[in-house]
């Protein structure tokens, strides 16, 4: 079984905290992992028809049946326990007295504002990492890690990615989303999905993207919502504090699994992968999505932002820790140009803030000079995961 991360943090959040909760998207390993940091919990899967109407109807015969520690798993399908757990655990105050997991941020955030705020700890489990998979002794190139993305099922039963990730969009994400916003024109979504997985990495233009995808503005905004919600996007916000109207203010979008991303554009082997224009945006979304990893792995806040001036100065990724940004830039290529550092040192000119960055690259050269560290891209969860200073 691949080490999870999380696992250490996931542990010292139930001795410091009455309610675990852990969020993440569907076939991350988040039961997986919660069944093995606490086996001796009873445990409660509210997918079960029978045990999600007994919550339902008759929640204290359910705690009952469950008595003492236990994991919840999937809280969202019934929001409404949470309040009879704030009632438990402020009754018996007992840490770690309960794991939740889940798959909707949205049916659950304001269940748990309101119900168990500062009674739970709350952590996201993303699929697996690429240092996950490195340090489980696993070594892929930049292309497999891409196409064959990181649901764990993937490489603990050896599955054909495209396959696995067919089957992942028509039982999880259609029925989830369906579920989420009763949509009737899956036609009208999948068109949609398919053309922001056209724009991943880049920022989003929201009359133009549902033009193209035939629908209003205020539809496409609720339906990335919900992909949000679900863990199928994450939107990568602008970093313009000081910088004033000098700087573009959307964000851009990328995908959670680059597996995903690859479906959903078609791309079935590495030879087509190779090929594809988007080669580009989808190492940048590799990257950026491993250095998303790297920060909820530790239980923080993500503090990842991007920036882009509208002359063009332009840095792919920028880290804020404490008052000291880092930029990073990405390229696809394997051989380093000195190019690849013109928006860190344009960056650097632009505010006092910055301190030296990385290039993050295909190649395996490593290099570091007085602004900057060029490293390769397996090795991106170093920068997130220690407070060296380069």
């Amino acid at each position: 079984m691949i080490t999870r991360t999380i696992l250490n943090e996931l542990r010292q959040s139930a001795n410091d905290y009455p309610v675990v909760t852990l969020l993440g998207p569907r076939q991350a390993g988040k039961t997986t992992l919660a069944r093995l940091a606490f086996a001796e919990y009873n445990y409660c899967n509210l997918e079960n028809p029978e045990l999600r109407s007994l919550a339902q109807n008759d929640p204290n015969a359910l705690f009952y049946k469950f008595p003492g520690h236990c994991i919840f798993d999937e809280i969202q399908r019934v929001p409404e326990l949470l309040s009879y757990i704030q009632v438990k655990v402020d009754e018996n105050e007992i840490k770690g007295q309960y794991i939740l997991t889940g798959s909707h941020q949205l049916q659950l955030h304001q269940s748990i504002a309101q119900s168990l705020a500062g009674r739970t700890a709350l952590l996201k489990l993303m699929p697996l990492s690429m240092h996950e998979l490195s340090e489980h002794g696993i070594s892929q190139n930049q292309y497999e890690f891409m196409l064959k993305g990181f649901l764990p099922r993937i490489y603990k039963d050896n599955l054909n990615s495209t396959k696995t990730y067919r089957n992942y969009y028509e039982t999880y994400i259609e029925r989830d989303v369906r579920q989420l916003i009763h949509l009737k024109e899956l036609a009208s979504f999948e068109k949609f999905l398919k053309l922001l997985a056209g724009r991943a990495g880049q920022i989003i233009n929201f009359s133009s993207l549902a033009s193209d995808a035939g629908v209003s503005s205020n539809t496409l905004k609720n339906w990335l919502s919900v992909l949000e919600a679900s863990f199928i996007v994450f939107k990568l916000e602008p970093y313009f504090e000081n910088f004033g109207k000098r700087v573009i203010k959307s964000p851009k979008i990328y995908f959670t699994d680059t597996g995903l991303l690859c479906y959903l554009l078609g791309i079935e082997n590495i030879k087509q992968l190779q090929r594809d224009p988007l080669i580009g945006n989808i190492f940048e979304n590799l990257v950026v999505t491993e250095a998303l990893k790297a920060r909820l792995n530790q239980g923080m806040n993500p503090n990842l932002f991007y920036f882009r001036t509208t002359k063009g100065t332009e840095i792919d990724l920028i880290y804020k820790r404490g008052k000291d940004l880092i930029p990073i830039e990405i390229k696809s290529s394997m051989t380093f140009h000195q190019g690849f550092v013109k928006g860190i040192n344009n960056f650097k000119a632009m505010t006092d803030l910055a301190i030296n960055g990385y290039v993050i690259y295909a190649g395996d050269l490593t290099y570091q000079s007085a602004n900057y560290s060029l490293i390769n891209f397996i090795n991106t969860s170093e920068i997130f995961s220690t407070d060296k200073i380069i």
